[in-house]
């Protein structure tokens, strides 16, 4: 049984930090990339960022760049989104998610939801003004 569980969010005021995590078991996902999503209340589910299963690739969405931060542990089946300077439009619920054959090649990064294969539950974000 593959399982994703994501942990971390929370209430935060605007221009707070929260840091999200997501554990991977059942499988190895040395070999996946593991992403973030999130999707705010009557929205589509976006991409907020991607990291490569080596670590050495990484891509954000616009709206996140330079605020976030995507890593993964050693293990290379745990990764974080660290999230800084946080606004309103930032509340959303968060999702990890893994997606295979990711090489690394920023012009092919999976950004769009049928490129991965597993998902966690969600963790709800909320940013105060």
């Amino acid at each position: 049984q593959v399982q994703l569980v994501e942990s971390g969010g929370g209430l935060v005021q605007a221009g707070g930090s929260l840091r999200l995590s997501c554990a991977a078991s059942g499988r190895t996902f040395s070999r996946y990339a593991m992403g973030w999503f999130r999707q705010a209340p009557g929205k589509e589910r976006e991409f907020v960022a991607v990291i490569s299963w080596s670590g050495r690739s990484i891509y954000y969405a616009d709206s996140v760049k330079g605020r976030f931060t995507i890593s993964r542990g050693n293990a290379k089946n745990t990764v974080y989104l660290q999230m800084n300077s946080l606004k309103p439009e930032d509340t959303a619920v968060y999702y990890c998610a893994a997606a295979p054959l990711w090489t690394g090649n920023r012009s092919a990064a999976p950004t769009r939801l049928y490129e991965y294969d597993y998902w966690g539950q969600g963790t709800q974000v909320t940013v105060s003004s």
